[in-house]
């Protein structure tokens, strides 16, 4: 168990900067997520902490050992690949086995190595079998168990659960979390699903062309996005344009098209200021429909568009041209005939505040 630490990286490919003087630090044990739309660069800076490209600057460390210019195989890291990367020639007791093999382990331990790491992540049953029987998401314990038999010092994870489907998914994400936990292992994991890096990561980078967009635990970067581009990547949210009547140390009130909010800010944001313009943000979830209205955050309008899933139902609110998608849980509106004359409103706690 080690921690990691990325200090001012640059990565550039033919010139075009992919990683833009990055810093990072992974907490040892810690299960961080690097997320981000395709293209941001969060393959590349998992690749680079693995050795597979060189840096063009900056330093890596694990512990306090830099390793900016130590081959991959001479880090010591587990990797599992989108792709599982399984020889079909060989079966799963072969494949688990191969990496202890090349380190030229006694065949004892190897035996005994193999047995502990596919017993680890159930499939000791299945070790005579070759990959072509398993299902792919047997498939990806198996390149699980072949990283982890190595005792690597961390495990780097390049979106291992991209080709399963659904319920697979959702099955293997508690299964990644508990085999971490239980190894102890600092790990790494790159995705694009939302929701995979909300329901099983510590803590989540966000990462926009290159850049560090945010760093925190699921519940910070949701409940208190730093950025329109985050509020957006994570979740769902709805963005008005309203200008600051008054601010506080904490807080900010702020006149939009479709009425005054009271919201939470950044105390660090300094450009936040009376006069200024600025974002409102509010969760489709956040934003409650009644038949009366409320003291503050209150805005009566119409009920447009709505959709029935069963145990929620969405809704498009409108009001002088402004559209709120409003997520509504237990729906109790989807049978009201009256659609004029609803009253949306939210919590000051649930309204977010930003300069961008």
């Amino acid at each position: 168990m080690i921690e990691i630490t990325i200090s001012n990286l640059v990565k550039q490919f033919q010139g075009n900067v992919v990683l833009n003087h990055i810093d990072l630090h992974i907490e040892a044990g810690e299960l961080f997520f690097l997320l981000g739309p395709s293209g941001c660069g969060k393959t590349t800076l998992l690749r680079t902490i693995a050795g597979f490209y060189p840096v063009d600057s900056g330093k890596i460390f694990f512990g306090e050992k830099e390793v900016t210019k130590v081959p991959p195989h001479r880090r010591k890291t587990g990797m599992v690949f989108q792709s599982y990367a399984l020889w079909p020639h060989m079966t799963i007791e072969q494949n688990v086995a191969f990496g202890l093999q090349q380190k030229k382990m006694k065949k004892a331990e190897i035996v005994q190595s193999v047995g502990e790491a596919l017993e680890s992540v159930q499939m000791l049953p299945y070790a005579s079998r070759k990959p072509n029987e398993l299902s792919g998401g047997q498939q990806q314990r198996v390149a699980l168990a072949r990283a982890l038999v190595v005792r690597p010092r961390c495990l780097l994870l390049d979106e291992p659960l991209s080709n399963l489907d659904a319920k697979l998914r959702n099955e293997m994400r508690t299964e990644i979390r508990r085999i971490c936990k239980d190894y102890h292992l600092t790990s790494i994991y790159v995705t694009h699903d939302q929701k995979e890096a909300l329901s099983i990561a510590d803590r989540i980078a966000i990462l926009d062309r290159g850049n560090i967009g945010q760093i925190g635990s699921p519940l910070e970067l949701y409940k208190r996005p730093n950025s329109c581009f985050v509020a957006n990547f994570i979740g769902e949210t709805n963005i008005i344009e309203g200008v600051v009547i008054r601010k506080g140390v904490d807080e900010a009130f702020v006149r939009t098209k479709i009425g005054n909010f009271r919201g939470m800010v950044d105390a660090q944001d300094d450009k936040i200021r009376e006069g200024g313009n600025v974002k409102v943000l509010i969760r489709p979830e956040s934003i409650k429909l009644e038949s009366l209205p409320t003291e503050e955050n209150c805005v009566e309008g119409m009920i447009g568009h709505s959709t029935y899933f069963g145990e929620v139902a969405h809704y498009s609110f409108e009001k002088n041209g402004v559209q709120l998608q409003i997520s509504e849980l237990n729906p109790c509106h989807m049978t009201q005939t009256e659609r004029y004359g609803i009253y949306a409103w939210a919590l000051p706690e649930d309204v977010i505040i930003l300069s961008e």
